[in-house]
């Protein structure tokens, strides 16, 4: 394993406790990261979902800044069609002023959310059909004043907080590729498309000001402990979560169980196993084998983990043994 590795964070709230818990939890694994050597620690914005704490994106990320030091933070990703370009700058713009060289932007056109909740917060449902434009309006934002320049982001001009594309399908490794911009794949929950958009992806890519080479972020789900039957058993836990996505009522991380099949129909299991295709559960040898595996088989850059168990510790204490399987350099 020789790529950087990062975190993927959606501050979960694990059944029985609480929003503020799952933040503090949050603080404490990114604290935990950067001791350990890992390269950044984005967290996404999901709306609606009881289980998910992490809504108000810039909001965490300031959080979790003023909590460290010299990890690197950012939003995996903000869904732009919900949202002003011209407020996203700001937020972003902010923060970066106050951690300088820290922030991160990747962007997403997913409403994140359903239907409903997406007109609740007033995103048009044709928002997604300007995400280009509204990427390029951005960089203009966040880039030194031009001549002429009526609107400018204050904070945020002039900071030029590095942008990266997400997604996972074709379209956004071609927007990517156009923009000559970072592509991060969601392959942790759809890995349907992860080979052919990154071949797209590279094959077309445009050097920028941002960027001269492609590169490539691929997200992964990793739960590593001291043996692989008690990796196995924690996973239950993301199993279970994406079993509930299809069920009506809360996404709360469930406790492990010993039989994953008394808890799931056979439709369940098919689909929350096709979602979770790119997971790699077990001791850290064999997660330094299927991560290594992984790596080649994605072509990636960087690799972007994301770990969902009930017990905050065992989250913990996964990334500690990935970082030692993967011979990060703690800080």
């Amino acid at each position: 394993m020789s790529v950087p590795l990062s975190i993927l964070d959606l501050a979960p709230v694990s059944e029985g406790s609480s929003v503020r818990t799952a933040l503090e939890n949050s603080l404490d694994l990114a604290q935990h990261a950067e001791a350990l050597g890992y390269t950044r620690y984005w967290v996404a914005e999901h709306h609606s979902m009881v289980g998910v704490s992490s809504a108000a994106t810039s909001v965490v990320v300031g959080y979790l800044a003023a909590g460290t030091r010299s990890i690197r933070l950012g939003a995996g990703g903000v869904m732009l069609p919900n949202h002003s370009p011209l407020v996203i700058a700001e937020q972003f713009g902010t923060l970066a002023t106050l951690y300088p060289d820290r922030i991160d932007l990747g962007l997403g056109r997913a409403p994140g959310s359903d239907q409903l909740t997406a007109r609740v917060l007033r995103r048009a449902m044709d928002a997604a059909d300007t995400f280009a434009e509204d990427v390029q309006l951005l960089q203009v934002l966040l880039g030194p004043r031009l001549p002429d320049q009526a609107v400018l982001a204050v904070p945020g001009m002039g900071t030029q907080v590095p942008l990266t594309i997400l997604g996972s399908s074709l379209y956004g490794a071609s927007l990517a590729a156009a923009l000559g911009l970072p592509y991060a794949f969601a392959s942790h929950f759809a890995p349907d498309a992860l080979v052919d958009a990154v071949a797209l992806y590279r094959t077309r890519f445009t050097p920028s000001e941002q960027l001269a080479e492609p590169y490539v972020i691929a997200g992964v789900n990793i739960v590593c402990a001291d043996t692989d039957a008690d990796a196995r058993r924690l996973f239950t836990t993301s199993q279970m979560r994406f079993a509930d996505f299809r069920r009506p009522g809360d996404t709360y991380l469930r406790p492990p169980i010993d039989d994953i099949d008394t808890y799931w129909s056979p439709v369940e299991r098919e689909n929350a196993s096709a979602m979770l295709r790119y997971s790699v559960v077990g001791s850290p040898a064999t997660v330094a084998s299927g991560v290594a595996a992984f790596v080649a088989h994605a072509q990636a850059d960087e690799l972007i983990v994301t770990t969902s168990t009930y017990d905050h510790k065992a989250r913990v204490r996964s990334y500690e043994l990935l970082a030692s399987a993967a011979g990060l350099t703690a800080r």
